[in-house]
Protein backbone atom coordinates (compact mmCIF):
# COMPACT_ATOMS: atom_id res chain seq x y z
CA UNK A 1 0.00 0.00 0.00
CA UNK A 2 1.23 3.35 -0.97
CA UNK A 3 2.13 5.40 1.53
CA UNK A 4 0.30 8.82 2.26
CA UNK A 5 1.61 11.41 0.62
CA UNK A 6 2.66 14.14 3.33
CA UNK A 7 5.73 11.48 4.21
CA UNK A 8 6.98 13.25 0.88
CA UNK A 9 5.10 16.21 0.60
CA UNK A 10 4.69 18.73 3.18
CA UNK A 11 0.92 18.42 3.78
CA UNK A 12 -1.15 21.51 5.02
CA UNK A 13 -4.81 20.27 6.28
CA UNK A 14 -7.49 23.25 4.72
CA UNK A 15 -9.29 22.62 8.40
CA UNK A 16 -11.66 25.32 7.51
CA UNK A 17 -14.16 26.05 4.37
CA UNK A 18 -17.28 27.92 3.91
CA UNK A 19 -19.05 24.67 5.59
CA UNK A 20 -18.00 25.13 8.92
CA UNK A 21 -20.44 27.95 8.86
CA UNK A 22 -23.37 26.23 8.27
CA UNK A 23 -22.11 23.43 10.53
CA UNK A 24 -21.13 25.54 13.47
CA UNK A 25 -24.45 27.61 13.71
CA UNK A 26 -25.88 23.67 14.06
CA UNK A 27 -23.69 22.42 16.78
CA UNK A 28 -23.65 25.92 19.03
CA UNK A 29 -26.91 26.44 18.91
CA UNK A 30 -27.91 22.21 19.52
CA UNK A 31 -25.62 23.18 22.87
CA UNK A 32 -26.97 26.62 23.29
CA UNK A 33 -30.47 25.29 23.73
CA UNK A 34 -29.56 22.73 26.52
CA UNK A 35 -28.04 25.19 28.49
CA UNK A 36 -31.34 27.43 28.27
CA UNK A 37 -33.25 24.43 28.75
CA UNK A 38 -31.31 23.21 32.26
CA UNK A 39 -31.62 26.62 33.43
CA UNK A 40 -35.61 27.62 31.92
CA UNK A 41 -36.58 23.84 33.32
CA UNK A 42 -34.69 24.06 36.73
CA UNK A 43 -36.51 27.68 37.03
CA UNK A 44 -40.16 26.61 36.26
CA UNK A 45 -41.13 23.31 37.00
CA UNK A 46 -38.95 23.46 40.59
CA UNK A 47 -38.52 27.40 41.13
CA UNK A 48 -34.75 26.62 41.69
CA UNK A 49 -33.14 30.08 41.54
CA UNK A 50 -31.78 30.81 37.93
CA UNK A 51 -28.94 32.97 39.08
CA UNK A 52 -27.64 30.58 41.07
CA UNK A 53 -27.25 28.03 38.07
CA UNK A 54 -25.76 30.92 36.22
CA UNK A 55 -23.26 31.05 38.72
CA UNK A 56 -22.44 27.88 39.83
CA UNK A 57 -23.29 25.29 37.30
CA UNK A 58 -23.43 26.70 33.68
CA UNK A 59 -19.75 27.66 33.70
CA UNK A 60 -18.69 24.26 34.30
CA UNK A 61 -21.28 22.78 32.57
CA UNK A 62 -19.94 25.09 28.84
CA UNK A 63 -16.16 24.12 30.40
CA UNK A 64 -16.76 20.36 29.42
CA UNK A 65 -17.96 21.74 26.31
CA UNK A 66 -14.67 23.53 25.38
CA UNK A 67 -12.39 20.87 26.75
CA UNK A 68 -14.12 17.64 24.34
CA UNK A 69 -14.34 19.81 21.47
CA UNK A 70 -10.68 20.88 21.60
CA UNK A 71 -9.55 17.38 21.29
CA UNK A 72 -11.94 16.57 18.74
CA UNK A 73 -10.78 19.38 16.59
CA UNK A 74 -6.75 18.40 17.44
CA UNK A 75 -8.25 14.80 16.64
CA UNK A 76 -9.46 16.01 13.41
CA UNK A 77 -5.30 17.13 12.49
CA UNK A 78 -4.38 14.22 13.77
CA UNK A 79 -6.39 12.26 11.41
CA UNK A 80 -6.07 14.76 7.81
CA UNK A 81 -1.80 14.37 8.40
CA UNK A 82 -1.96 10.54 8.90
CA UNK A 83 -4.17 9.89 6.07
CA UNK A 84 -3.17 12.98 4.03
CA UNK A 85 -7.14 13.86 3.15
CA UNK A 86 -8.13 17.57 3.29
CA UNK A 87 -11.68 16.88 4.00
CA UNK A 88 -11.66 15.41 7.42
CA UNK A 89 -14.30 16.60 10.06
CA UNK A 90 -14.29 16.59 13.21
CA UNK A 91 -15.88 14.34 15.34
CA UNK A 92 -19.31 16.93 16.83
CA UNK A 93 -19.27 17.15 20.73
CA UNK A 94 -21.92 18.33 23.04
CA UNK A 95 -24.18 18.69 25.59
CA UNK A 96 -26.07 15.43 25.76
CA UNK A 97 -29.42 16.30 25.76
CA UNK A 98 -31.64 13.14 27.41
CA UNK A 99 -28.92 13.53 30.56
CA UNK A 100 -30.31 16.91 30.38
CA UNK A 101 -33.61 16.17 31.26
CA UNK A 102 -32.47 13.35 33.33
CA UNK A 103 -30.33 15.65 35.58
CA UNK A 104 -33.35 18.09 36.08
CA UNK A 105 -36.33 15.57 36.76
CA UNK A 106 -34.26 13.10 38.44
CA UNK A 107 -31.45 14.22 40.62
CA UNK A 108 -31.22 18.23 40.97
CA UNK A 109 -34.91 19.10 40.68
CA UNK A 110 -35.76 15.96 43.53
CA UNK A 111 -32.17 17.03 45.15
CA UNK A 112 -33.77 20.76 45.62
CA UNK A 113 -37.25 20.03 46.41
CA UNK A 114 -35.46 17.42 49.24
CA UNK A 115 -33.24 20.05 50.50
CA UNK A 116 -35.82 22.87 50.56
CA UNK A 117 -38.41 20.11 52.48
CA UNK A 118 -35.38 19.90 55.01
CA UNK A 119 -35.98 23.56 55.98
CA UNK A 120 -33.20 24.97 54.02
CA UNK A 121 -33.65 28.25 51.87
CA UNK A 122 -33.79 28.47 48.31
CA UNK A 123 -29.90 28.96 48.10
CA UNK A 124 -28.74 26.59 50.48
CA UNK A 125 -31.15 23.94 49.01
CA UNK A 126 -29.63 24.74 45.13
CA UNK A 127 -26.47 24.22 46.82
CA UNK A 128 -26.67 20.88 47.83
CA UNK A 129 -28.24 19.75 44.70
CA UNK A 130 -25.45 21.32 42.79
CA UNK A 131 -22.65 19.50 45.06
CA UNK A 132 -25.20 16.46 44.54
CA UNK A 133 -24.99 17.10 40.40
CA UNK A 134 -21.18 17.35 40.65
CA UNK A 135 -20.76 13.75 42.09
CA UNK A 136 -23.50 12.41 39.62
CA UNK A 137 -21.74 14.22 36.51
CA UNK A 138 -18.27 13.34 37.87
CA UNK A 139 -19.28 9.68 38.04
CA UNK A 140 -20.81 9.42 34.97
CA UNK A 141 -17.19 11.16 33.34
CA UNK A 142 -14.90 8.21 35.04
CA UNK A 143 -17.84 5.14 34.22
CA UNK A 144 -17.27 6.42 30.53
CA UNK A 145 -13.67 6.19 31.18
CA UNK A 146 -13.93 2.99 31.83
CA UNK A 147 -16.47 1.90 29.38
CA UNK A 148 -13.67 3.29 26.89
CA UNK A 149 -11.73 0.10 27.78
CA UNK A 150 -14.50 -2.06 26.87
CA UNK A 151 -16.38 -0.51 24.04
CA UNK A 152 -16.60 -3.44 21.94
CA UNK A 153 -17.75 -6.22 25.21
CA UNK A 154 -20.70 -3.15 25.95
CA UNK A 155 -22.19 -2.88 22.28
CA UNK A 156 -21.82 -7.16 22.01
CA UNK A 157 -23.35 -7.60 25.70
CA UNK A 158 -26.49 -5.45 25.69
CA UNK A 159 -29.26 -5.93 22.68
CA UNK A 160 -29.32 -2.73 20.75
CA UNK A 161 -33.19 -3.02 21.45
CA UNK A 162 -32.50 -2.10 25.37
CA UNK A 163 -29.82 0.16 24.80
CA UNK A 164 -31.51 2.38 22.34
CA UNK A 165 -34.91 1.87 23.22
CA UNK A 166 -34.39 4.00 27.02
CA UNK A 167 -33.17 7.07 24.94
CA UNK A 168 -36.10 6.25 22.55
CA UNK A 169 -38.31 6.66 25.30
CA UNK A 170 -36.61 9.80 26.53
CA UNK A 171 -36.56 10.71 23.79
CA UNK A 172 -40.46 10.65 22.42
CA UNK A 173 -42.39 11.54 25.79
CA UNK A 174 -39.58 14.41 27.29
CA UNK A 175 -37.54 15.63 24.34
CA UNK A 176 -40.14 15.95 21.67
CA UNK A 177 -43.19 16.62 23.92
CA UNK A 178 -41.89 18.78 26.85
CA UNK A 179 -40.50 21.74 24.54
CA UNK A 180 -44.11 21.36 22.61
CA UNK A 181 -45.70 22.48 24.89
CA UNK A 182 -43.80 25.79 25.73
CA UNK A 183 -43.50 26.23 21.53
CA UNK A 184 -47.26 25.69 21.30
CA UNK A 185 -47.53 28.77 24.63
CA UNK A 186 -46.47 31.04 21.48
CA UNK A 187 -47.71 29.24 18.78
CA UNK A 188 -46.82 32.26 16.08
CA UNK A 189 -43.29 31.92 16.68
CA UNK A 190 -43.27 28.31 17.91
CA UNK A 191 -44.84 26.90 14.86
CA UNK A 192 -43.02 29.31 12.62
CA UNK A 193 -39.68 27.68 14.17
CA UNK A 194 -40.73 24.73 14.33
CA UNK A 195 -41.90 24.25 10.54
CA UNK A 196 -38.62 25.67 9.34
CA UNK A 197 -36.73 23.06 11.65
CA UNK A 198 -39.05 20.22 10.27
CA UNK A 199 -38.20 21.41 6.58
CA UNK A 200 -34.37 21.77 6.88
CA UNK A 201 -33.31 19.58 9.50
CA UNK A 202 -36.00 16.49 8.83
CA UNK A 203 -36.92 16.71 5.39
CA UNK A 204 -33.44 18.13 4.10
CA UNK A 205 -34.92 20.94 2.09
CA UNK A 206 -32.42 23.63 2.06
CA UNK A 207 -33.38 27.67 3.09
CA UNK A 208 -32.38 30.64 0.59
CA UNK A 209 -28.81 30.86 0.82
CA UNK A 210 -28.07 27.86 2.43
CA UNK A 211 -29.08 29.48 5.49
CA UNK A 212 -28.28 27.02 8.31
CA UNK A 213 -31.57 25.31 9.43
CA UNK A 214 -31.34 26.08 13.30
CA UNK A 215 -30.21 29.64 12.57
CA UNK A 216 -32.74 30.28 10.04
CA UNK A 217 -35.32 29.13 12.64
CA UNK A 218 -34.39 31.05 15.61
CA UNK A 219 -33.91 34.64 13.25
CA UNK A 220 -37.44 33.66 11.51
CA UNK A 221 -38.83 32.98 14.94
CA UNK A 222 -37.22 35.31 17.32
CA UNK A 223 -37.82 38.34 14.66
CA UNK A 224 -41.40 37.33 14.38
CA UNK A 225 -41.22 37.48 18.37
CA UNK A 226 -40.33 40.84 18.95
CA UNK A 227 -41.89 41.88 15.95
CA UNK A 228 -45.46 40.84 17.85
CA UNK A 229 -43.74 42.91 21.38
CA UNK A 230 -43.81 46.14 18.75
CA UNK A 231 -47.03 45.58 17.86
CA UNK A 232 -48.48 44.50 21.66
CA UNK A 233 -49.29 40.90 20.59
CA UNK A 234 -46.88 38.92 22.59
CA UNK A 235 -45.85 39.29 26.21
CA UNK A 236 -42.38 40.22 27.14
CA UNK A 237 -40.87 37.50 29.06
CA UNK A 238 -40.39 38.84 32.46
CA UNK A 239 -36.66 40.10 33.94
CA UNK A 240 -36.23 37.71 36.63
CA UNK A 241 -32.85 39.35 37.24
CA UNK A 242 -29.89 41.59 35.76
CA UNK A 243 -27.72 39.49 33.23
CA UNK A 244 -25.18 41.59 34.16
CA UNK A 245 -24.91 40.11 37.38
CA UNK A 246 -23.66 37.07 35.61
CA UNK A 247 -20.83 38.15 33.68
CA UNK A 248 -17.52 37.13 34.94
CA UNK A 249 -18.98 34.49 37.12
CA UNK A 250 -16.81 32.96 40.13
CA UNK A 251 -19.01 31.14 42.61
CA UNK A 252 -18.20 28.03 40.15
CA UNK A 253 -14.69 27.98 41.34
CA UNK A 254 -16.04 26.65 44.91
CA UNK A 255 -15.94 23.35 43.08
CA UNK A 256 -12.13 23.60 43.11
CA UNK A 257 -12.43 23.49 47.24
CA UNK A 258 -13.89 19.95 47.09
CA UNK A 259 -16.52 21.04 49.46
CA UNK A 260 -18.64 18.82 47.17
CA UNK A 261 -16.93 15.75 48.26
CA UNK A 262 -19.20 15.40 51.79
CA UNK A 263 -22.22 15.14 49.38
CA UNK A 264 -20.88 11.60 48.18
CA UNK A 265 -23.99 9.73 50.42
CA UNK A 266 -26.86 11.46 49.39
CA UNK A 267 -25.85 10.83 45.55
CA UNK A 268 -25.50 7.18 45.77
CA UNK A 269 -28.94 6.86 45.91
CA UNK A 270 -28.91 8.63 42.12
CA UNK A 271 -26.72 6.40 40.89
CA UNK A 272 -29.42 3.98 39.16
CA UNK A 273 -30.76 7.00 37.30
CA UNK A 274 -26.90 8.26 36.16
CA UNK A 275 -25.45 5.45 35.03
CA UNK A 276 -27.83 4.65 32.56
CA UNK A 277 -27.13 7.60 30.79
CA UNK A 278 -24.20 7.57 30.84
CA UNK A 279 -24.08 4.16 29.47
CA UNK A 280 -26.66 5.15 26.47
CA UNK A 281 -23.88 7.97 25.38
CA UNK A 282 -21.21 5.33 25.38
CA UNK A 283 -23.14 3.42 23.02
CA UNK A 284 -23.73 6.66 21.14
CA UNK A 285 -20.42 7.29 20.82
CA UNK A 286 -19.58 3.98 19.42
CA UNK A 287 -22.45 4.43 16.94
CA UNK A 288 -21.12 7.70 16.31
CA UNK A 289 -18.07 6.60 15.58
CA UNK A 290 -19.02 4.10 13.16
CA UNK A 291 -21.13 6.80 11.45
CA UNK A 292 -18.04 8.51 10.73
CA UNK A 293 -15.83 5.81 9.62
CA UNK A 294 -18.91 5.12 7.02
CA UNK A 295 -18.54 8.53 6.09
CA UNK A 296 -15.01 8.26 5.08
CA UNK A 297 -13.18 9.48 8.66
CA UNK A 298 -11.89 6.62 11.04
CA UNK A 299 -11.50 7.45 13.97
CA UNK A 300 -10.85 5.49 16.86
CA UNK A 301 -13.77 4.37 18.71
CA UNK A 302 -12.08 3.84 22.12
CA UNK A 303 -10.57 7.28 22.34
CA UNK A 304 -13.22 8.88 20.92
CA UNK A 305 -15.25 7.74 23.82
CA UNK A 306 -12.42 8.34 26.40
CA UNK A 307 -12.42 12.09 25.33
CA UNK A 308 -16.20 12.23 25.94
CA UNK A 309 -15.62 10.53 29.57
CA UNK A 310 -12.63 12.95 30.05
CA UNK A 311 -14.75 16.35 29.03
CA UNK A 312 -17.05 15.15 31.27
CA UNK A 313 -14.72 14.48 34.18
CA UNK A 314 -13.29 18.25 33.65
CA UNK A 315 -17.12 19.73 33.43
CA UNK A 316 -17.99 18.03 36.96
CA UNK A 317 -14.26 19.19 38.54
CA UNK A 318 -15.23 22.81 37.26
CA UNK A 319 -19.06 22.65 38.76
CA UNK A 320 -20.91 21.38 35.86
CA UNK A 321 -23.85 19.49 35.75
CA UNK A 322 -24.88 17.82 32.29
CA UNK A 323 -22.52 15.36 31.20
CA UNK A 324 -20.72 15.88 27.25
CA UNK A 325 -21.31 13.28 24.11
CA UNK A 326 -20.38 13.19 20.56
CA UNK A 327 -22.99 13.77 17.96
CA UNK A 328 -24.65 11.31 15.79
CA UNK A 329 -24.53 13.85 13.08
CA UNK A 330 -20.84 14.09 11.79
CA UNK A 331 -22.27 12.77 8.54
CA UNK A 332 -24.33 15.63 8.11
CA UNK A 333 -21.72 18.56 9.29
CA UNK A 334 -19.13 16.48 6.91
CA UNK A 335 -22.08 16.93 4.02
CA UNK A 336 -22.23 20.66 5.04
CA UNK A 337 -18.60 21.04 4.30
CA UNK A 338 -17.51 21.32 7.67
CA UNK A 339 -13.80 20.59 8.63
CA UNK A 340 -12.49 21.27 12.04
CA UNK A 341 -12.79 25.30 12.14
CA UNK A 342 -16.67 24.23 13.40
CA UNK A 343 -15.81 22.14 16.04
CA UNK A 344 -13.19 24.66 17.12
CA UNK A 345 -15.46 27.77 16.94
CA UNK A 346 -18.23 25.99 19.24
CA UNK A 347 -15.46 24.95 22.09
CA UNK A 348 -14.71 28.99 21.93
CA UNK A 349 -18.36 30.41 21.34
CA UNK A 350 -19.98 27.85 23.86
CA UNK A 351 -17.01 27.88 26.81
CA UNK A 352 -16.40 31.64 26.27
CA UNK A 353 -20.66 31.91 26.62
CA UNK A 354 -20.71 29.88 30.48
CA UNK A 355 -17.07 31.31 31.54
CA UNK A 356 -17.03 34.86 31.09
CA UNK A 357 -20.87 35.04 31.47
CA UNK A 358 -22.91 36.23 28.72
CA UNK A 359 -25.08 33.14 27.90
CA UNK A 360 -27.18 35.06 30.78
CA UNK A 361 -27.74 37.60 27.55
CA UNK A 362 -28.82 35.19 25.27
CA UNK A 363 -30.97 33.22 27.72
CA UNK A 364 -32.95 36.13 28.32
CA UNK A 365 -32.83 37.16 24.60
CA UNK A 366 -33.84 34.38 22.84
CA UNK A 367 -37.54 33.55 23.21
CA UNK A 368 -38.36 29.85 24.04
CA UNK A 369 -40.55 29.00 21.78
CA UNK A 370 -38.18 29.59 18.61
CA UNK A 371 -35.05 27.39 20.19
CA UNK A 372 -37.00 24.75 21.34
CA UNK A 373 -38.15 23.32 18.07
CA UNK A 374 -34.57 22.21 18.27
CA UNK A 375 -35.49 19.77 21.02
CA UNK A 376 -38.06 18.61 19.26
CA UNK A 377 -35.93 18.21 15.57
CA UNK A 378 -33.20 16.25 18.64
CA UNK A 379 -36.02 13.87 20.34
CA UNK A 380 -37.13 12.92 16.44
CA UNK A 381 -33.50 12.10 15.41
CA UNK A 382 -32.94 9.84 18.52
CA UNK A 383 -36.14 8.38 17.94
CA UNK A 384 -35.57 7.74 14.75
CA UNK A 385 -31.89 6.65 14.83
CA UNK A 386 -33.07 4.16 17.73
CA UNK A 387 -35.61 2.30 15.07
CA UNK A 388 -32.92 2.92 12.37
CA UNK A 389 -30.20 0.81 14.49
CA UNK A 390 -32.23 -1.66 15.76
CA UNK A 391 -32.98 -4.25 13.79
CA UNK A 392 -36.64 -4.94 12.53
CA UNK A 393 -37.67 -7.73 14.30
CA UNK A 394 -36.95 -6.00 17.48
CA UNK A 395 -38.85 -2.98 17.31
CA UNK A 396 -41.72 -3.78 19.74
CA UNK A 397 -38.86 -3.83 22.01
CA UNK A 398 -37.73 -0.38 21.22
CA UNK A 399 -41.58 0.33 21.42
CA UNK A 400 -42.38 -1.25 24.70
CA UNK A 401 -39.74 0.57 26.29
CA UNK A 402 -41.56 3.80 25.88
CA UNK A 403 -44.25 2.65 28.38
CA UNK A 404 -42.52 3.12 31.58
CA UNK A 405 -41.57 6.94 30.46
CA UNK A 406 -45.48 7.36 29.53
CA UNK A 407 -45.84 6.52 33.45
CA UNK A 408 -43.66 8.67 34.56
CA UNK A 409 -45.05 11.58 32.11
CA UNK A 410 -48.44 10.91 33.76
CA UNK A 411 -47.27 10.59 37.50
CA UNK A 412 -44.99 14.00 37.16
CA UNK A 413 -48.15 15.98 35.68
CA UNK A 414 -50.81 14.60 38.14
CA UNK A 415 -49.11 15.16 40.73
CA UNK A 416 -48.09 18.82 39.99
CA UNK A 417 -51.83 18.89 39.12
CA UNK A 418 -52.78 17.61 42.54
CA UNK A 419 -50.22 19.86 44.23
CA UNK A 420 -51.98 23.03 42.54
CA UNK A 421 -55.46 22.01 43.43
CA UNK A 422 -55.20 22.29 47.12
CA UNK A 423 -55.54 19.55 50.04
CA UNK A 424 -59.54 19.30 49.63
CA UNK A 425 -59.30 18.29 46.20
CA UNK A 426 -56.23 16.00 46.49
CA UNK A 427 -57.37 14.44 49.33
CA UNK A 428 -60.20 13.56 47.38
CA UNK A 429 -58.72 12.30 44.11
CA UNK A 430 -56.48 10.38 45.99
CA UNK A 431 -59.46 8.90 47.65
CA UNK A 432 -61.01 7.60 44.15
CA UNK A 433 -58.17 7.32 42.17
CA UNK A 434 -56.06 6.02 44.94
CA UNK A 435 -54.70 2.42 43.01
CA UNK A 436 -54.29 4.23 39.66
CA UNK A 437 -51.85 6.97 40.97
CA UNK A 438 -50.38 4.38 42.62
CA UNK A 439 -49.21 1.88 40.13
CA UNK A 440 -48.61 4.57 37.70
CA UNK A 441 -46.03 5.96 40.31
CA UNK A 442 -44.88 1.97 40.84
CA UNK A 443 -44.14 2.06 37.12
CA UNK A 444 -42.67 5.43 36.83
CA UNK A 445 -39.98 4.64 40.10
CA UNK A 446 -36.92 3.88 38.33
CA UNK A 447 -38.26 3.95 35.03
CA UNK A 448 -35.05 4.29 32.72
CA UNK A 449 -33.99 0.94 34.08
CA UNK A 450 -37.14 -0.59 33.50
CA UNK A 451 -36.81 0.83 29.85
CA UNK A 452 -33.83 -1.04 29.41
CA UNK A 453 -34.71 -4.14 31.29
CA UNK A 454 -37.74 -4.78 29.52
CA UNK A 455 -36.82 -3.85 25.77
CA UNK A 456 -33.73 -6.05 26.31
CA UNK A 457 -35.60 -9.20 27.86
CA UNK A 458 -38.13 -8.93 24.85
CA UNK A 459 -35.66 -8.88 22.44
CA UNK A 460 -34.65 -11.70 23.76
CA UNK A 461 -37.43 -13.24 23.42
CA UNK A 462 -37.83 -12.00 19.72
CA UNK A 463 -34.53 -13.93 19.48
CA UNK A 464 -35.93 -17.10 21.09
CA UNK A 465 -33.05 -16.93 23.61
CA UNK A 466 -35.28 -17.74 26.64
CA UNK A 467 -32.43 -17.87 29.05
CA UNK A 468 -30.72 -14.78 28.53
CA UNK A 469 -34.50 -13.04 28.87
CA UNK A 470 -34.84 -14.97 32.42
CA UNK A 471 -31.41 -13.31 33.11
CA UNK A 472 -32.50 -9.69 32.52
CA UNK A 473 -35.56 -10.50 33.98
CA UNK A 474 -33.53 -11.59 37.04
CA UNK A 475 -32.19 -8.43 37.03
CA UNK A 476 -35.72 -6.86 37.05
CA UNK A 477 -35.89 -9.13 40.44
CA UNK A 478 -33.28 -7.75 42.21
CA UNK A 479 -34.05 -3.85 40.83
CA UNK A 480 -37.16 -4.04 42.44
CA UNK A 481 -36.38 -5.60 45.49
CA UNK A 482 -34.55 -2.34 46.48
CA UNK A 483 -35.96 -0.20 44.97
CA UNK A 484 -33.98 0.92 41.73
CA UNK A 485 -37.38 0.09 39.97
CA UNK A 486 -40.79 0.41 41.14
CA UNK A 487 -40.28 1.81 44.79
CA UNK A 488 -43.68 1.91 45.97
CA UNK A 489 -42.85 5.14 47.47
CA UNK A 490 -43.38 8.65 46.49
CA UNK A 491 -39.19 9.88 45.13
CA UNK A 492 -38.32 6.39 44.80
CA UNK A 493 -36.39 5.93 47.57
CA UNK A 494 -34.42 3.05 47.92
CA UNK A 495 -34.55 0.86 50.88
CA UNK A 496 -33.64 -2.81 51.70
CA UNK A 497 -37.36 -4.85 51.63
CA UNK A 498 -36.72 -5.62 55.11
CA UNK A 499 -35.77 -1.96 56.21
CA UNK A 500 -38.83 0.26 54.56
CA UNK A 501 -38.60 3.53 55.30
CA UNK A 502 -42.35 3.74 56.68
CA UNK A 503 -45.17 0.97 56.13
CA UNK A 504 -46.48 0.59 53.16
CA UNK A 505 -50.03 2.45 52.30
CA UNK A 506 -53.20 0.09 51.67
CA UNK A 507 -53.22 1.19 47.98
CA UNK A 508 -49.83 -0.64 47.23
CA UNK A 509 -49.90 -3.57 49.31
CA UNK A 510 -50.19 -5.95 46.36
CA UNK A 511 -46.58 -3.96 45.33
CA UNK A 512 -44.23 -4.63 48.06
CA UNK A 513 -40.99 -5.36 47.04
CA UNK A 514 -40.66 -8.68 47.72
CA UNK A 515 -44.07 -9.75 46.01
CA UNK A 516 -42.59 -7.71 42.95
CA UNK A 517 -39.26 -9.06 42.77
CA UNK A 518 -40.77 -12.34 43.35
CA UNK A 519 -42.92 -11.85 40.39
CA UNK A 520 -40.18 -11.11 37.95
CA UNK A 521 -38.56 -14.18 39.41
CA UNK A 522 -41.48 -16.40 38.54
CA UNK A 523 -41.53 -15.21 35.00
CA UNK A 524 -37.82 -16.07 35.00
CA UNK A 525 -38.25 -19.27 36.24
CA UNK A 526 -40.96 -20.17 33.75
CA UNK A 527 -38.96 -18.97 30.93
CA UNK A 528 -35.67 -21.31 32.30
CA UNK A 529 -38.28 -24.38 32.39
CA UNK A 530 -39.71 -23.54 29.33
CA UNK A 531 -36.21 -23.40 27.22
CA UNK A 532 -35.29 -26.91 29.00
CA UNK A 533 -38.85 -28.45 27.21
CA UNK A 534 -38.12 -26.74 23.96
CA UNK A 535 -34.55 -28.41 24.32
CA UNK A 536 -35.94 -31.87 25.34
CA UNK A 537 -38.40 -31.52 22.52
CA UNK A 538 -35.64 -30.89 20.23
CA UNK A 539 -36.46 -27.21 19.02
CA UNK A 540 -32.96 -25.99 19.67
CA UNK A 541 -33.56 -22.59 22.07
CA UNK A 542 -30.86 -20.13 21.56
CA UNK A 543 -28.95 -19.28 24.79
Amino acid sequence: MARPLQNSVAFRYRWASWGDLNAFFGLMLDNVANLVLTVSLLATVYRFPPTFALHYMIPGTAAGVLVGDLIYTWMAFRLARRSGRQDVTAMPLGLDTPSTFGMVFFVLGPAYLDATNRGLSAHQAAHAAWQIGIWATLTSGVFKLLCALAAGWIRRSVPRAGLLGSLAAIALVLISFLPLLEILRQPLVGLLSLGVILTTLVARVELPWRIPGALGALLLGGGLYYALRLLGAAEAEPMIFSPAEALWPSAWLEAWRGGWLGAFAESLRYLPIVLPFALGTVVGGIDCTESAAAAGDEYHTGRIVAVEGLATVVAALCGGVIQTTPYIGHPAYKAMGGRAAYTLATALFVGSAGIVGYFAYMYLAIPKAAIYPMLVFIGLEISSQSFHATPARHYAAVALACVPAMAYLVAAFADRLLAAAGSEISVLADRLLAHDLQTVRMLSGGFIITSLLWSAALAMLLDRRLLSAAGYLLAASACSLVGIIHSPYRGSPLALPWRLPQPLPAEAAAQAPWILAAAYAATALLLAIWHVWLAARGAQPKL
